[in-house]
């Protein structure tokens, strides 16, 4: 009983989350960005290149985005951005960073961005290790869509890759998407256009994803006992919140009451 309880609380933060992101949608942030690979890196001890980054409003849509080959053009290095990688990446997260700090009353809705491998303080690391000064993101304001999804819906809800199963599975177009190898790829191949695209293209899709989780129309594996919390305490509180189900239950057991008095009076 209590991993159900622990279960249905855990469903039941997420799903309050995901509300207030969505009531006021206008001061959510919705953030991605690629870099190298962090596994085929052979004997370089430095974190992975950040080569673009994404920040989607959650509710104009409007994007903004910084890029090592959009710096390198402003800069006139287009041609040798192999020989300028430092200075332009110390740029990108510059910007980005300045504009975080513009934005420090909004939440940052991300996919798996948690830890120094992959997230906020991986990208805090780049800028320091360029000798740059990042800024603080509130810990409190940083909401992971790939954890609150699983809290939702259950470990099993789609399969792995569970980004490219999800898209599909709902329908969601995979233009311009790439997948994690394939950014490493195009990174080595210095596509830097389609690794923009790509992140582009992914905080679209968490965005569609979230705003599907919040309406409940995202289609999932997840059964309906795990959509609704996974416990007979989700069911009583289920009741609870639902005032007209808990009393349209109560008039008919005094019916049924009724009914059999009559019958025995009869």
């Amino acid at each position: 009983m209590g991993k159900e309880i622990d279960l249905y609380r855990r469903w039941k933060k997420a799903k309050q989350q995901l509300e207030e992101i969505f009531q006021s949608p206008e001061h959510t942030i919705v953030v991605h960005y690629s870099c190298e690979s962090f596994y085929d890196r052979g004997d370089n001890p430095n974190s992975p290149r950040v080569t673009s980054i994404a920040l989607r409003n959650l509710d104009s849509g409007q994007t903004k985005s910084y890029s090592i080959h959009i710096f390198a053009e402003q800069q006139g290095l287009l041609k040798s951005i192999d020989n300028h990688y430092d200075q332009l990446e110390k740029m990108m997260l510059e910007a980005f960073f300045q504009e975080a700090r513009t934005k420090q009353h909004c939440k940052w809705l991300h996919w798996n961005m948690r830890d120094a491998n992959f997230g906020f303080e991986a990208l805090k690391n780049r800028l320091l290790a360029l000798g740059g000064s990042p800024y603080e993101i509130d810990e409190r304001n940083r909401f992971d869509l790939s954890r609150m999804l699983i809290s939702i819906y259950g470990v099993g809800y789609v399969g792995h890759p569970r980004i490219e199963k999800l898209m599909e599975l709902n329908h969601v177009a995979a233009k311009d998407f790439l997948t994690g190898q394939q950014e490493a790829d195009a990174f080595d191949a210095k596509q830097f256009v389609r690794l923009h695209q790509s992140t582009l293209r992914k905080v679209d899709v968490f965005a569609n994803i979230a705003g599907r989780a919040n309406n409940n129309t995202l289609i999932t594996l997840g059964t309906w006992w795990e959509k609704n919390g996974r416990s007979v305490k989700a069911c009583i509180e289920f009741l609870k919140e639902h005032w007209i189900i808990s009393l349209l239950g109560l008039l008919l057991s005094i019916t049924g009451i009724i009914f059999k008095f009559t019958n025995l009076l009869g």
